[in-house]
């Protein structure tokens, strides 16, 4: 694996490459597009640090799936281990926000879940979580109310406020701490509003986070 955190400035961050964990399901119109119940407490999936790859890195879409969606996200990374974190804890142990891509194999997550079967051939594959360089907590002033956007071949495919989130990022945090112990370097992605569709090789993909940081990556 060559993924490392990296901060916008391109320096290295020192923090270890750890485990992403995920929340589904954080949207109403995502919930409503894709016609799934809404949940009555936040879902959470994990992706080990293998799904982690750099935007610069073209998209690979695994060979078992004809029907990869994209999922755009904002992105947590964490720099103190956290564990039933208090909102003091929180606030201190985040060291940057990003814009990531939670991929997912639309056709083989259905089958899945027909069966009853856990989700991660779809959802934590190689690759499966592109993400942009971290930002600096303190060069966002609210992340609680920034703008996700993604752009696909020039069409605006998703465009959203994280201020629409269902459960909100401190309580995402705490919750989800209250399960998994987060570590130096690992990562929460915190749901995708409204707008997934396939993706399709050759195609250009441009994220934009808060109206002002851009990444573009592709698909192979």
């Amino acid at each position: 694996m060559n993924y490392k955190h990296v901060y916008l400035n391109g320096s290295d961050c020192d923090l270890p490459v750890g485990k992403v964990i995920c929340v589904a399901r954080n949207y109403y119109a995502h919930i409503k597009e894709l016609d799934n119940p809404v949940p009555t407490e936040p879902i959470f999936f994990i992706k080990p640090a293998t799904a982690l790859q750099s935007l610069d890195e073209p998209i690979v879409i695994p060979e078992y799936s004809q029907s990869c969606h994209h999922e755009t996200e904002l992105a947590i990374l964490f720099r103190n281990r956290l564990s039933k974190a208090t909102p003091d804890e929180i606030e201190d142990a985040i060291a940057g926000y990003g814009i990531g891509l939670d991929l997912t194999l639309r056709d083989v997550q259905q089958q899945l879940k027909e069966k009853g079967y856990p989700w991660e051939k779809a959802k934590a594959f190689d690759g499966s979580c592109p993400i942009s360089p971290f930002i600096p907590t303190e060069q966002i002033s609210d992340p609680q109310d920034i703008q996700l956007k993604l752009t696909v071949n020039d069409e605006v495919r998703q465009d959203e406020s994280t201020r629409l989130m269902i459960n909100r990022i401190i309580d995402l945090i705490r919750t989800s701490s209250s399960y998994f112990t987060y570590l130096p370097g690992d990562i929460l992605m915190t749901g995708t509003p409204a707008g997934v569709k396939q993706l399709s090789s050759g195609d250009t993909l441009e994220l934009e986070l808060g109206n002002r940081y851009k990444f573009r990556t592709g698909v192979a």
